[in-house]
């Protein structure tokens, strides 16, 4: 029987390590390569040929549909798209028929999302469905501009590029803009899917920052770093984080 070649690209580690958890309890379904960015992804879809593609939407350089409309719809595998909180993009999947798994996703969804994929491949409706989608998706704003953030009884009106960091804690997070901050119940992966990732960098597991608020890169021990920003805030960044970081400051 001959294997259903798969294609994983997500920023994430951890959805990454899922995945191929996953993956290797389907027997017909190898993997043929991964990769962390939207640039890293194109790359593979063209030189590896995958059947099939596990596609992150919210991913740095290039998020997933940046990918499907630089391959071209005609030239993309099936997909099964991932992603951490989008309402406005699962509805535009839902309307297209395509699939999705929202994260955190458990085994039994993803199963059903691999039976789902057998019956794209090679269907020529889906190269259809896909280049809908993405045309839907492109009239819409890409990411905020502005979030409505409660401070003390009143609702803020807190521009995106007014945030210097964000950090976590459980389903909270605190929005660090200049002198003050705001508490918003919100896990980060929801915000990053939000917000526009050539701006917005996760450089720890609960540390989100505005690149353009970064000054110095200081090395510390084991391959983390240290960034301090132009207020003299310093965040670690951790070496799972880096590759990501720099990626993104060699744009400037």
């Amino acid at each position: 029987m001959e294997k259903i070649r798969a294609l994983i690209a997500d920023d994430e580690a951890l959805a990454r390590r899922r995945l191929r958890q996953f993956l290797a309890e389907v027997p017909d379904v190898e993997v043929v390569g991964e990769c962390e960015d939207g640039r890293g992804a194109v790359e593979l879809v063209r030189t590896v040929a995958p059947d099939l593609l596990f596609l992150d939407v919210q991913m740095p350089l290039l998020d997933g549909f940046g990918v499907i409309r630089e391959v071209g719809a005609g030239n993309v595998p099936a997909v099964v798209f991932v992603t951490a909180f989008d309402q406005f993009a699962l509805r535009a999947f839902e309307a297209h028929a395509l699939d999705y798994l929202l994260k955190p996703f458990g085994r039994e969804r993803f199963m059903q999302a691999v039976g789902r994929a057998r019956r794209q491949i090679g269907d020529a409706n889906v190269k259809q469905r896909l280049d809908a989608l993405v045309g839907e998706l492109s009239e819409r704003p890409r990411y905020s501009t502005r979030l409505a953030v409660k401070a003390r009884g009143r609702t803020v009106i807190l521009a995106t590029d007014e945030i210097d960091w964000v950090g976590a804690a459980d389903n909270y997070l605190e929005l660090h803009a200049g002198p003050n901050s705001f508490v918003v119940r919100e896990t980060l992966s929801q915000l990053q899917s939000k917000l526009d990732p050539r701006k917005f960098v996760r450089i720890h597991r609960s540390t989100l920052v505005n690149i353009e608020r970064i000054k110095e890169l200081h090395p510390l021990f084991a391959g983390d770093q240290v960034v301090v920003l132009h207020d003299g805030t310093k965040l670690q960044v951790s070496r799972t984080h880096r590759q990501r970081l720099m990626a993104l400051l060699d744009e400037l």
